[in-house]
């Protein structure tokens, strides 16, 4: 049964435009009465620029009527994650001392995404630098799960994903550095992908001006259906202009047209962060389904990597990633903190400060490691096409604000572990800066959101997103919370 108009994914939307069903401003005008109605529980959307987006919306449509030549995603109205730069808005990445910091120009991604036809009309909320898997801050407040208002819709980019699945906008986009398009999209039943790393140029992406792009983190989409993410990819993909002058970029299209042309390896739970039963099952049924549907299945299958130290590195290069922001002061514990610190401590802690203190010879090491990884993932491709692992943990879990973040603990299999364990099954893609697609698989007996997280050779990005399709029309495709419908 067709999705009621507010759930339709972009191609979806874009298409009624084209076919003159439904006007620009019409649409536009659809959302923005969701908001009022929904947004105030939701806090999804924390900044809008209502009276801009009606004036562009018209003009859309007099576009339409003239018979001009439009965009992929021309008319679909749009929000994007607070971090990207977007003229006539401030980029505060939650902190309250950049809040009326208001950007001239917009980064590349909105932009490319406003060439392509969208109408943009607001930002979605954040984390304090990005940095949590709940979207809360104390510029623009807590953003509820569109499922459970009690769970927090992931992060960082969690207003993004709530957006999305209360039927709030049409697209979105977000960041990744630990999950961050990946998580939301796994707790709010939508789509994410995370691009292969420099993929698509994060320019205007970054506090304060930032100009330098960062080690592991992306950006890229976020959406309610598998097509919609391949869309904008090859918008949002490629160099910038200095970069153009000299390469570009093509990245393979899938041949596979059928789920029995994969070879698939399942992976349900690793001893550095324990999955629960709940999103273990959903996996095992989705293994069972592909091996129903003649893919070549296995449950063993394995790159040639120590897992644990594939969680050392990653855990310590990012957050050598992100230490830039820190204050001296900060960064000056950090050292302390590494320099007494047995060398036997494997704690998160432990290897955070020794992240954040990492000495640029000691990187270099790391990052040896890294590429060696990296080429054992793409000997593993050469048998396999895809892995398929979970997002995190288990499903969104209750909003959690006290104290420091890695203190705090989350229940999986009946048992209180730290929340940062999890973190693992973000770099298991992300430190070798691999391609991974978050696409929904089931609900949890509680009724919450369940994803697979889709990794693939890197560059294999349409591959992943392919491969998610699939899943989306023969397995399961989009389903709004109850109470959104």
């Amino acid at each position: 049964m067709p999705q009621a108009l507010p759930f339709q994914t972009a191609k979806q939307l874009a298409a009624a435009i084209r076919k003159k069903k439904i006007g620009c401003l019409e649409l536009l005008d659809l959302y923005l009465k969701r908001v009022d109605a929904y947004n105030p529980e939701l806090n999804a959307i924390i900044a809008m620029d209502v009276e801009g987006a009606r004036k562009r919306a018209k003009a859309a449509d007099k576009a339409v009527k003239a018979g001009r030549k439009l965009g992929p995603l021309h008319g679909v109205p749009m929000t994007i994650k607070e971090s990207f730069d977007v003229a006539g808005y401030p980029t505060t990445w939650g902190d309250p001392a950049f809040k009326d910091a208001v950007v001239a120009e917009n980064s590349l991604v909105a932009q490319r995404m406003i060439d392509a036809g969208v109408t943009l009309f607001g930002k979605t909320n954040i984390p304090l630098n990005l940095a949590d898997w709940q979207s809360y801050n104390e510029v623009y407040g807590s953003t509820n799960n569109p499922w459970d208002l009690s769970r927090t819709p992931g992060g960082s980019s969690g207003g993004s994903g709530a957006a999305l699945a209360a039927g709030l906008t049409g697209i979105e986009a977000g960041s990744d550095i630990g999950a961050s398009i990946r998580n939301p999209a796994h707790y709010c039943g939508v789509w994410g992908h995370k691009p292969t790393w420099g993929v698509v140029c994060p320019k205007g992406h970054a506090l304060a001006g930032a100009v330098a792009y960062g080690d592991i983190g992306v950006v890229g989409p976020l959406a309610r259906g598998a097509e919609d993410l391949e869309i904008a990819l090859g918008v949002m993909a490629g160099p910038d202009a200095i970069d153009g002058r000299g390469w570009k970029l093509t990245l393979p299209r899938s041949k596979k047209e059928r789920l029995r042309d994969f070879k698939v390896a399942v992976m349900l739970s690793d001893p550095n962060a324990e999955v629960d039963q709940s999103v273990q099952s959903a996996l095992q049924e989705l293994a069972d389904f592909l091996a129903k549907k003649k893919a070549k299945v296995s449950l063993t299958a394995r790159p040639k990597i120590d897992t644990a130290e594939l969680n050392d590195v990653y855990v310590r290069m990012l957050r050598a990633a992100t230490s830039g922001r820190m204050s001296d002061e900060v960064w000056r514990t950090a050292l302390r903190d590494a320099a007494a610190l047995p060398d036997d401590d494997r704690s998160y802690f432990a290897q955070m400060q020794r992240g954040n203190a990492l000495s640029h010879r000691t990187w270099l090491q790391l990052n040896e490691k890294r590429h060696r990884m990296r080429l054992a993932w793409d000997t593993f491709f050469e048998d396999w096409d895809l892995m398929l692992c979970p997002v995190a943990v288990g499903p969104a879990f209750p909003h959690d604000q006290k104290g420091l973040r890695h203190l705090r603990t989350i229940t999986v299999n009946n048992k209180q572990v730290p929340v940062v364990d999890q973190i693992f099954w973000a770099g298991y893609a992300g430190i070798t800066l691999l391609p991974a697609t978050a696409a929904p698989i089931g609900l949890s007996k509680d009724g919450l959101p369940i994803g697979v997280q889709i990794i693939g050779r890197q560059y294999g990005d349409y591959e992943t997103i392919g491969f998610a399709r699939l899943l989306e029309k023969e397995y399961r495709s989009f389903e709004p919370p109850p109470a959104y419908r």
